[in-house]
């Protein structure tokens, strides 16, 4: 029995504890005992990247977080009942919900959809940098768990320094390995700002999967970033192939560079394995492509089945568990 564990979370842990597996020292091309390559043939379409908040009646029982009221242009279109009309016109499979900042840490939105739709919906929570203490944020963590959350996100821009500094941030990231659980990052100012705070997270937990968003936020124009998210290749990493809006590709709605610059070099550095699809709902449905346009553009970057089917879907169940089971 792990240490610091009560028996709840362990049964509940022991239904869900996923096939995931350190990528230290893998080879980014796909074997024979690959995910992907068995399920080529059963593909499915995962959405490992989008948010969703309460609508402006929903607000009401759901209240945003102090100046964090989404737009204007979003606040009605970004429900669960918006997201599933998005993903089935799209034929999407399953998605992966991240805790939004509007909302911040009241998690019941996201819950009360989790458990409303167990057998499309998956949650990454959002950690509180701001509690002090680590013990309490480790069963803050684990009851969140225990309702369904398969993931936790590290978001640098709310902690007051350093990620690998914070006593109770190190200390999930480490719990992380042991549940089998990604720790997603989100650098939405530029790898560069985060690199070293990174590799010290790693280094205090190796076998913890670290999750880059967006493409490691590496834009075309800048390849010194992206030279940083492909160097973090050599630890446990994994990167979502997601938000294609966001990398300053000027070639909308199609994002040639972001293929040839981003996309085909990750795919050779990290093999499909090791990259998972996402749109960014609901703000990729502001932008030219929209949804169904980000599903049809990645699958169309790719030839190969057994690549459409590690990175459209199989990477993000092998991270996650399985969709489509209750």
């Amino acid at each position: 029995m792990l240490k610091g564990f009560n028996l709840p979370l362990i049964l509940f842990l022991g239904s869900k504890f996923r096939s995931t597996q350190s990528f230290l020292h893998s080879s980014p091309s796909i074997d024979s005992n690959s995910y992907a390559s068995s399920t080529a043939l059963q593909m499915k379409i995962i959405d490992s990247h989008l948010h969703v908040w309460a609508s402006s009646a929903e607000s009401a029982t759901y209240p945003y977080a102090p100046e964090q009221t989404p737009p204007d242009s979003l606040i009605d279109t970004s429900s669960t009942s918006s997201l599933l009309d998005q993903m089935s016109k799209a034929g999407v499979d399953g998605a992966l919900i991240v805790q939004p900042i509007n909302h911040k840490y009241d998690h019941r939105y996201v819950t009360d959809a989790l458990k409303g739709h167990p057998d499309k919906f998956k949650g990454i929570l959002l950690f509180d940098p701001s509690e002090s203490d680590p013990d309490a944020a480790l069963a803050r963590f684990e009851e969140l768990v225990l309702q369904g959350y398969v993931g936790v996100r590290f978001n640098p821009y709310l902690f007051e320094g350093k990620m690998c500094e914070n006593e109770a941030a190190v200390k999930i990231f480490k719990r992380c390995a042991e549940l089998k659980f990604p720790v997603g990052i989100m650098c939405f100012k530029g790898i560069d700002l985060h690199y070293e705070d990174i590799e010290s997270l790693c280094d205090t937990s190796p076998e913890t999967v670290v999750v880059l968003d967006h493409f490691g936020f590496a834009s075309v124009e800048n390849q010194d970033q992206f030279e940083k998210v492909l160097s973090l290749k050599n630890r446990n990493t994994v990167v979502k192939i997601s938000a294609l809006f966001r990398l300053g590709d000027p070639g909308a709605p199609k994002y040639e560079r972001v293929r040839t610059e981003r996309f085909e070099p990750l795919l050779e550095a990290y093999g499909p394995d090791r990259l998972m699809f996402g749109t960014d709902f609901p703000f990729v449905t502001q932008e030219e492509i929209g949804y169904q346009g980000a599903v049809d553009t990645v699958l169309s970057w790719m030839s190969s089945p057994e690549e459409k089917s590690a990175v459209m879907g199989g990477t993000a169940e092998r991270l996650f568990g399985v969709w489509g089971v209750n």
